[in-house]
Order: structure tokens, then C-alpha cells, then sequence
């Protein structure tokens, strides 16, 4: 180790010397295979060779240092550079040869053994160079740390034998030799069993994977296909689900693009990989003709749907896009993270509550806003179930406010955010959403706005959502916490509600109920068993399950449809649209009388509320004290 240091210090000098070493040899060799002289040299014409290969010695270097060849890191060289070592060892003959034509130079050499000389010299650099990259490989692996044996190693598993894998296994073998000990590498492609990548053998294909597991003692699963279907993807993560290996895996190609660095961009399974969702298909041209040079208003826009709308928006060019929220620490980071990405004078953030009615009056005279997405609600049905007035207030008079607002100042297109707790909801949250769906659809029949609502289940990673909560949970060592063993749920990601959202938008004539294609329902427990296992741990064993109990206004399933509602398709496979509703704007303003008059009563118990609540809302079926 110490002798490499000592080496480094004198690294430009050594080169230069091996340099001419090479060179050297490489015309004494010339000349002894191309001029049939076989070792049978006179003085005079040995002395010719090394006289001629001394000016040649110049030119080499000469060259080498214009191009800076020595400046290259050895360690980190590969294929690609050594390629280039061979093509301007190649153009350094060519300028030989216009040299001593040019000049008249009287050597021994010729084109043909100028030519040859010229390869052996690339092929010599080239070997000693992928030497000393691999003994200064070996020295940095090995310098200041104890060489674990292989039973300390983590026994590492690789799935997919592409370009990806080679990335890995390259920087595991240059800076984590220590940390891993590659067991092999499954492949699906039968032609390449028992091929090698990076002198890593492959070992089988999916159906090998719990059997190697057993068989080699694995303790990780590095997936690291990028280019795969969803379904394909999906069987084979079910598959590690039954080994006791924590899997990585590599995400997509525009991850991988976005940082090259493949082996840091190897993560932790998401639920989004187990669901194996098929991609959304958009007609973006529709969506930006809607949004392209136009004003857009987002209400609850630092909210974790509402910022993934403001994202897309931008990608459609607004002429303004206006954000507005009631918190002032998540809409500083969309703006934040907006301005940094995108024209910053496109964006304005709003601080405003969707309660204050005069507030968003001067709001909208300031801009005019042609769309509005309203996003902005209390959406934790546990805590509006404790707290209901706060629910009407925010989610049923101020989403009010915005769709009169949005009718005096003649807005394009209003869009409502709306929920699968809405259909034949049993908490409150939920019957305050259905009473703004019935706004929507009530308030459409009297103004020039389009008013329309949007309707879908759970996203993955939202504010209160389920799967970053077990995730703590599983992180410090359990217990995963589950309310009910039956209890099932829709789900869908951000930016996919979001893209639907866009595109329903592009549909609308007025007054429609979108329902969105949520897919399977998918079993709580199920999804915290299977969060467990692909972390490496054994649920049950490793990480308690604990089952709670439903929390209050909780339904063991979400439904998308109400009973009476029909479901018509649109263009779109995963856009539906719900059959409207026969309600006036009259029949809207005595509900909310009603709920106003509790607001206005100084004491009112939980059991009024539901009561008017179901007046309001005659779908609405909850429980009672």
C-alpha cells in the first residue's frame, strides 16, 4: 500500500518511461519481424533503430501531451478510453510518416512497419495501463479498512444481466468490494444462463430466485431491470416477497438519465412497484391548449395533490399560475421548487383561506384566473370526524365561496377535487365532499362556468396516507399498525391522479362527476405484510402486525359509485363519468341554511350534526352516538 504512494508521487514520470519503453521495443520488433532480419542485427543497423526510434520518442510525446493522454485517472478508465489510446497511437504514425516525407528523414522504417509499430505500442500502453488501474483498485478497497470475511459480506443477488447490472457489479467491485459478495445473476433470457457479466455468472431465471436464495443465503436482491412492464415487474418483486431478502430496485430510465450514477439510484421498494399500475396515455395536446397562455388557480396548492398539479400545469405553459394555500410552509417549497425549475414571474403565491370570502375576491380581480383547481379541504377523516364544524366550514362554505367567486368573475373551467368517501360516505368528511359534488353539479345549470368534479380513491405518498406511516412504523422496528384485517382500499400514485385529473378536464362540458379507473382494491394488511418482507424482515417474527380497530367514520371498503349513479365511458379507458344528479341551486342554499344554523349555535352536539348532516345529505350514513 505504502509502495503505491510512493509510486503516485513519481506518476508522470513513470508513464513517460513506460512510454518509451514501449516505443522502443515496439520498432526493435518491427524491425526484427518485418525486415526478415530475425535477430541477426549488426551493430550499424541496431544503432539505425534506436537512433530513429528517439525522434520518434519526441513526436509520441509531443502529441501525448497536447491531447493530455497522462492526465487521465487510471482508475477510472475503461473500454472507451482505451480505444482512444489506440487511435492516437494510429495518428501519430500518420504524422510520422508526413514528417519524414515532408523532411526527407532517411530510417529504416517503413509505412508497413510504422503502422505495426503503432499497434504494439497501443496494445503495450494498453496492458500495463489495466494493470496498474487494477492494482490501484485493489489499493484503494483494501487502504484503512479490515477485510471482511465472506460470512460478514452481504450476500448480493442481482436481477437483469443488461448494462444496468454491469454498472453495479463495476462499482460494487471498485468501491464496495468489501461490503458485497456477489452470488450470481437472474436472467430471464435462457440464452444467457451460465454467461458471465463482469465476471459474474448468470445463475437462472425468475423461477430460480427463491431457490438460489435458500441455496446461497442472500441477504439482498438488487433488481435492476430499468426497461420493464409493470406486470412483469410486479410478478417478479412477488416472488423476492417470499424470500427473506431486502430488495432494491432501480427505477426508471428518466431517473437513471437524470443521475448517472446507477448504483446510488438503486432504492427501496415503493408500493407503486408492488400495484404494478400501467402507465397513463394522455392527449397532451388537448390539455395544453387548455392551459397554454392562460391564467390557472390552484386553491390548496402546497397540499400534496394540489403541489402535483401546479408541477404538471407548468409543463403546459400558463401565462400565470397562481397558488394558493392557507399554510404558509408547504406553498413556500412548491414555490420554491417552481421558481427554480421554471419562468419565476409565471408564478405567484397566494396566502389565503378559501373561508374568506373577500379575500378571494380581491384574488381573483387581481388575476382573473381562466381555470381553478380546487384542491383545498380538510381530508383526514379520523380528525373531521372529531372536529365536524371545522369540515363544514372549510369544505362545504368554502368551497361555496369559490364556485360563487368563480362565477361572478366568469371563470373558463372550475374543478373540483372530490373523493371515494363521498359515495354513500359514513363519516363526515366524506358527506362534506358529496355536498360539494352536489355544488358542482347544481351551481353548472345557472352559470357560464363549466363546473365539474373529479372523484378518486387514495394516493400513495399523500399528506396521512397509509404507506409512508407504515414505513416509520417498520423503521424503528415496528409494530405495523392496521385497523382491521378486512379492510380494503383503491389506490392510485400523485402524478397519475393528476395526469387523469388534466385529462378530465379536457372533457368537460359542464356539470359531469369524473370517476377515475382506480383499479384492484387492495387489502391493507396484505400491503403492510408485503412493505415488511421487502425490507428483508419477516412480518409476524421481525415486525409485529398490530390490528386496532376502525376509527371513527372508517368503512372496511371505499366505493366509487353511489347505488343510483350509472357510469357512462368516455374516450379515455381509465375516465368515467357518473350519471349527473336532478338538484337546484335553491334546494343547495336551504341545505346549507341548515348547516349554517348550526354554525351559529354557541353549543351543538355531536349527534345534531349528523343529523342536519344527513338532512343535507341523505346518502350519508353515520354512526350513531
Amino acid at each position: 500500500m505504502e509502495k503505491v504512494k510512493k509510486l503516485s508521487k513519481y506518476r508522470d514520470v513513470i508513464l513517460v518511461m513506460m512510454d518509451c519503453f514501449c516505443i522502443v521495443f515496439a520498432y526493435y520488433l518491427g524491425a526484427v519481424l518485418l525486415q526478415d532480419t530475425i535477430f541477426n542485427f549488426s551493430e550499424y543497423y541496431t544503432s539505425k533503430v534506436m537512433v530513429s526510434s528517439l525522434w520518434y520518442i519526441l513526436v509520441y510525446e509531443i502529441i501525448f501531451h497536447l491531447v493530455r493522454r497522462h492526465k487521465s485517472i487510471i482508475r477510472y478508465e475503461e473500454g472507451r478510453d482505451y480505444i482512444v489510446y489506440i487511435i492516437i497511437c494510429l495518428i501519430t504514425a500518420f504524422v510520422i510518416a508526413i514528417i519524414k516525407g515532408s523532411f526527407q528523414i532517411e530510417t529504416i522504417v517503413n509505412i508497413r512497419m510504422n503502422v505495426f509499430a503503432a499497434l504494439i505500442i497501443a496494445m503495450m500502453m494498453v496492458s500495463y495501463r489495466i494493470v496498474m488501474r487494477y492494482i490501484l483498485i485493489s489499493d484503494v478497497v483494501n487502504r484503512g479498512i479490515i477485510t471482511k470475511s465472506s460470512e460478514e459480506k452481504k450476500r448480493l443477488l442481482i436481477i437483469g444481466a443488461g448494462n444496468a447490472s454491469h454498472e453495479i457489479i463495476k462499482t460494487i467491485n471498485t468501491d464496495f468490494k468489501e461490503e458485497y459478495d456477489i452470488v450470481g445473476i437472474i436472467d430471464d433470457n435462457l440464452k444467457r444462463l451460465n454467461f458471465s457479466v463482469s465476471g459474474v455468472k448468470i445463475i437462472g431465471n425468475r423461477n430460480d430466485i427463491i431457490r438460489v436464495c435458500q441455496e446461497k443465503k442472500v441477504d439482498l436482491i438488487f433488481f435492476s431491470i430499468a426497461k420493464i412492464d409493470n406486470e412483469n415487474k410486479k410478478q417478479i418483486l412477488n416472488i423476492c416477497q417470499k424470500t427473506q431478502a431486502k430488495v432494491r430496485v432501480l427505477p426508471g430510465v428518466r431517473e437513471i438519465i437524470n443521475n448517472k450514477d446507477i448504483f446510488s439510484n438503486l432504492r427501496d421498494v415503493e408500493i407503486e412497484d408492488i400495484l404494478g399500475r400501467d402507465p397513463i396515455k394522455l392527449d397532451n395536446s388537448n390539455i395544453e391548449s387548455l392551459i397554454k397562455g392562460h391564467t390557472v388557480l390552484v386553491t390548496g396548492g402546497g397540499g400534496s395533490i394540489g403541489s402535483e398539479l401546479c408541477r404538471q400545469i407548468m409543463k403546459y405553459c400558463p401565462k400565470k399560475l397562481v397558488i394558493l394555500d392557507i399554510y404558509e410552509n408547504s406553498l413556500y417549497d412548491i414555490e420554491l421548487e417552481l421558481k427554480a425549475n421554471c419562468v419565476a414571474n409565471q408564478i405567484d403565491a397566494v396566502i389565503a383561506s378559501i373561508r374568506d370570502k373577500e379575500r378571494l375576491r380581491e384574488i381573483f380581480e387581481k388575476y382573473h384566473p381562466d381555470l381553478v383547481f380546487h384542491a383545498a379541504a380538510h381530508k383526514h377523516v379520523p380528525l373531521m370526524e372529531n372536529n365536524p364544524l371545522e369540515a363544514i366550514k372549510n369544505n362545504v362554505l368554502g368551497t361555496y365561496h369559490v364556485i360563487n367567486i368563480c362565477d361572478e368573475y366568469e371563470v373558463k373551467k372550475f374543478i373540483l377535487i372530490s373523493t371515494d368517501k363521498a359515495v354513500n360516505p359514513t363519516n363526515i368528511m366524506g358527506a362534506t365532499k358529496r355536498m360539494c359534488e352536489m355544488m358542482v353539479q347544481a351551481k353548472n345549470k345557472v352559470s357560464k362556468t363549466e363546473y365539474v368534479a373529479v372523484r378518486f380513491g387514495n394516493v400513495l405518498g399523500s399528506n396521512g396516507s397509509v404507506v409512508p406511516l407504515f414505513k416509520k412504523q417498520i423503521a424503528k422496528g415496528g409494530p405495523v399498525t392496521v385497523t382491521h384485517k378486512d379492510v380494503t382500499r383503491f389506490f392510485m400514485t400523485i402524478p397519475e391522479a393528476v395526469e387523469l385529473v388534466l385529462q378530465a378536464m379536457t372533457y368537460a362540458k359542464g356539470g359531469e362527476i369524473f370517476v377515475l379507473d382506480m383499479g384492484e382494491l387492495v387489502k391493507i394488511y396484505d400491503l403492510a405484510e408485503s412493505l415488511i418482507k421487502l425490507s428483508g424482515l419477516i412480518p409476524g417474527k421481525d415486525i409485529k402486525i398490530e390490528v386496532t380497530g376502525l376509527r371513527p367514520g372508517e368503512k372496511l371498503y371505499e366505493e366509487i359509485l353511489m347505488n343510483e349513479e350509472g357510469l357512462e365511458k368516455t374516450s379515455h379507458d381509465k375516465i368515467f363519468v357518473a350519471a349527473p344528479m336532478t338538484i337546484t341551486m335553491q334546494e343547495i342554499e336551504e341545505k346549507l341554511r341548515k348547516l349554517d344554523g348550526l354554525l351559529e349555535k354557541e353549543k351543538v352536539g355531536m349527534q345534531e350534526i349528523k343529523n342536519i348532516v344527513q338532512e343535507v345529505v341523505p346518502t350519508f350514513k353515520g354512526k350513531k352516538e
